[in-house]
């Protein structure tokens, strides 16, 4: 399968902007069940192997997790700061979690585990993200063996883009993505070059 050309332009940006650790660093907007937006900053886990879905490692307990469930669509905005190209990533999201059915996300989700740092790790240890604190002294420090499986908190993410707007504001230029699926069930990408 051939590289998308919006997926090509995003492995470009992550290059050329690589000396910047926020790089990796994008917003993802979701909907919650009250029909209003929330916006917050997660970090890019990579791509699944052989697609362009995109990947992000968050807490189950998250309220994130509650919007996905009440609405899959998400978009990413990604604005690289040397470059400064901004790439929105509109698609539905996938939760896969430690109930899923499915063995080969099980797997997945289990590399994605494995692949973060330890550090990172011990935070879907903590207490829920997002709801009071029940006391005033700072939790103290979990412990965790680094060669067990993900913890029940942990969750993998995976968006599946259906359209992409590409700004590249050095050179004045945008181009909209918009996928399709072919007779044969394969995705397929149109591109448009718009107005900035």
């Amino acid at each position: 399968m051939a590289t998308a050309q919006w997926k090509q332009l995003l492995l470009n940006a992550l290059q050329s902007n690589s000396n910047l650790k926020h790089s990796s660093y994008f917003q993802l907007a979701t909907i919650g069940s009250n029909g209003r937006p929330s916006n917050r900053t997660v970090v890019f886990r990579g791509f699944q192997e052989n697609s362009e879905k995109i990947q992000i490692n968050t807490d189950y307990r998250s309220h994130k997790i509650e919007d996905l469930k009440h609405c899959s669509f998400a978009e990413i905005c990604w604005y690289f700061t040397d470059s400064w190209e901004q790439f929105r990533i509109n698609g539905t999201v996938a939760i896969i979690d430690g109930s899923n059915p499915d063995p080969l996300k099980l797997q997945q989700r289990e590399k994605a585990w494995f692949a973060s740092s330890p550090r990172s790790r011990l935070q879907y240890l903590g207490p829920s993200p997002g709801f009071p604190a029940l006391s005033e002294q700072p939790s103290p420090e979990p412990s965790l063996d680094p060669s067990k499986g993900p913890v029940p908190s942990f969750c993998l993410l995976v968006l599946d883009p259906d359209q992409v707007d590409y700004l590249n504001l050095k050179d004045n230029e945008r181009v909209t993505f918009m996928s399709r699926k072919s007779v044969n069930g394969e995705k397929l990408w149109n591109s448009e070059r718009v107005n900035p």
